[in-house]
């Protein structure tokens, strides 16, 4: 080689040392990047010596050697002299070889301890980016659907930039901004990590202040009831910024769930309501009786009558008192919005006085898919004749 011995020691020992010390404080383990060296140093020969030579490079660690050999299968009949030697001239190096076996021969360039001293830290670097990425990743990976507190940094035309503990950057696309709320830099805020992903240039973090999870989770927060799962939160829906509605149930038959959700004086779901800027909370009691559960969802309207579609099954005609329909229905659509998306039933509301011409829609209906299914019956019944 170029270098002098003196070189080659100080180029083996750093080399060494800086294996051993990414081991111990990055946690990359030295044959993952011994593996990444040497296949990195193949290419960079292939590249700089002779491409057409099938080559290994192997990395002592102990004494900290890198070398190069051309590895060739021993065969009958050379067809491709820079990957196969002759089984003559292989026995003329050792008795012992046959048809089939390879045989490795140092090729290592004199010059080729300057590139593998390149290649090392360029390999050193990458695996450096590599790991601190899977730190970072691993780390929030775990977070997801949690709630962090964060400090508003920027904005620009595609992301509001939320900084995470730990320094880490987190994105908060337009959707997932309330609309009630103005961000400024520097405000302090509580944020769901709604998604990680562990991208090429780096991981990934995305929150949210409009996810249902963020109720959810601010809930668990203030109830101990929530968190220890003796009031279990069934269904959420929302329309961030203005109006949740969210269905609870008591696992202990002596705890009323809404009255736990709700708190002394309403002090638990103030709490909620503060941070999430004002944002309204019905609060409503989940049953398996759907058409409980529905009038339960209409909340504050009073239901006088769930009738179900025969015809489908997840569809329902609501009848209200009169004087309490645009009650039931909501400011735009939204209490009936809500109440559907609650329950995850087409929600019809109806004044009470129309209860007859309901009966009588829903029956033609269902004499209108009889007779539909009678005619393919017998459309079915005559095609099987023919």
């Amino acid at each position: 080689m170029i270098f002098k011995n003196t070189e080659k020691q100080k180029m083996s020992k750093e080399l060494v040392s800086a294996l051993d010390a990414l081991e111990e404080e990055k946690g990359i383990k030295a044959e993952v990047l011994i593996a990444a060296l040497e296949e990195a140093l193949k290419k960079a020969y292939e590249k700089n010596y002779d491409e057409s030579e099938n080559v290994e490079v192997q990395f002592d660690k102990k004494k900290g050697s890198i070398k190069v050999y051309a590895v060739k299968t021993v065969v009958d009949e050379i067809e491709e002299p820079y990957e196969q030697i002759s089984l003559e001239e292989a026995l003329e190096l050792n008795k012992a070889y046959e048809v089939g076996d390879e045989i490795r021969f140092e090729v290592t360039p004199k010059d080729f301890g300057r590139l593998a001293a390149q290649t090392a830290k360029q390999i050193i670097m990458q695996k450096v980016r590599e790991a601190e990425r899977g730190v970072v990743y691993d780390n929030f990976v775990g977070y997801e659907d949690e709630i962090i507190t964060g400090e508003v940094e920027r904005e620009d035309s595609r992301y509001l930039y939320i900084i995470l503990p730990g320094n880490q950057m987190a994105a908060m696309k337009p959707n997932d901004q309330m609309p009630s709320e103005n961000y400024q830099m520097g405000d302090k805020i509580k944020v769901l990590v709604s998604q990680v992903q562990n991208e090429q240039k780096g991981p990934q973090v995305f929150v949210s202040r409009t996810h249902p999870d963020l109720v959810k989770r601010l809930f668990e927060a203030e109830v101990p009831e929530v968190f220890d799962g003796t009031v279990e939160i069934k269904s959420i829906a929302r329309e961030a910024g203005d109006r949740s509605k969210i269905a609870v149930y008591s696992h202990n038959e002596n705890l009323d769930a809404v009255g736990t959700m709700v708190g002394q004086r309403g002090a638990r779901v103030q709490s909620v309501v503060t941070e999430l800027s004002g944002e309204n909370m019905d609060i409503v009691e989940w049953t398996e009786d759907p058409a409980e559960f529905i009038k339960n969802s209409l909340n504050p309207a009073e239901v006088v009558e769930v009738i179900f579609d025969p015809t489908n099954d997840r569809a329902a005609t609501v009848l209200v008192p009169d004087y309490q329909l645009s009650l039931a229905i909501g400011k735009r659509g939204q209490n009936a919005r809500l109440a559907a998306r609650l329950t995850g039933f087409k929600i019809d509301i109806k004044p009470e006085s129309a209860r007859e011409e309901v009966i009588a829609e829903l029956e033609n209906q269902s004499t209108d898919n009889s007779v539909a299914e009678n005619i393919e019956e017998v459309e079915l019944d005559d095609n099987s004749e023919e």
